[in-house]
């Protein structure tokens, strides 16, 4: 009988977009080792087939606007697993820093002695290369804006009307909810013209899109019924096309 006390570590690791050879080596090679994986709801369900036959799988997601894993039993979860099986993975989708509670977990975990590592995700707006969506393009967008549509408290971030004074390409995660509010705002500062698009579950086999303008944005969505989890992309570069 072992009786091996195990060494306490936690692995916040990015899923990526959805495709689940999107993932890292580095990644990959985190889940063979793994000894418990607490996994979301974005993160693609055939990354546990990696995981050797004795690790722990344990759901611990959140629906858009539905059932969800308190936070707070999370942290509990990492802290039990840490300590009686040695090595958790806790597996997110996209980039676990980018609008994710990926650092929240990672300063909990810290606070009760339990070593932390991060590996990085591709995030879902990178997808946006499948739809000839660079996000930066020579003399057309110097940089990028990446916005949550939906803050703590429900409201569209403010940040948006900044965001609409550069000529940077603007990303929105988490804003199906608020698709009408960012046309609006965009239609206020007389850029309703401005091209944009809409694309949902990116990189997989479902992934849909669609491109116009963002003044259109709540019909674009009404039409081809986009719902969560989808990214909204504006700027110059959504009019692009090869």
């Amino acid at each position: 009988m072992d009786n091996k006390i195990p060494f306490p570590e936690l692995f916040v690791l990015g899923a990526g977009p959805g495709d689940p050879e999107l993932i890292t080596l580095k990644g990959y090679k985190i889940l063979q080792e793994a000894d418990v994986i607490l996994y979301d709801n974005l993160a693609n369900k055939s990354l546990l087939d990696i995981a050797k036959t004795d690790c722990e799988k344990v759901y611990v997601g959140k629906h858009p606007y539905g059932s969800y894993t308190p936070q707070e039993t999370i942290h509990e979860m990492i802290k039990h697993y840490a300590f009686t099986r040695g090595k958790v993975v806790r597996l997110k989708g996209g980039d676990p820093f980018i609008f994710g509670r990926g650092f929240e977990e990672i300063m909990y975990a810290r606070e009760q002695g339990i070593k932390t590592h991060y590996i990085p995700g591709i995030t879902s707006m990178q997808a946006s290369g499948f739809l000839d969506i660079p996000l930066t393009h020579r003399a057309m967008s110097e940089g990028v804006w990446i916005i949550t549509g939906t803050k703590k408290d429900g409201t569209l971030s403010a940040d948006l009307k900044l965001a609409m004074q550069s000529n940077a390409t603007v990303v929105i995660y988490m804003g199906m909810k608020q698709i009408a509010s960012i046309a609006e705002t965009y239609i206020l500062e007389g850029k309703g013209e401005m091209p944009a698009a809409i694309i949902q579950h990116a990189s997989l086999p479902q992934q849909k899109s669609v491109k116009g303008l963002v003044k259109d944005l709540p019909q674009m969505a009404a039409k081809d019924q986009f719902t969560h989890p989808s990214i909204i992309i504006i700027g110059e570069v959504a009019g692009l096309s090869v």
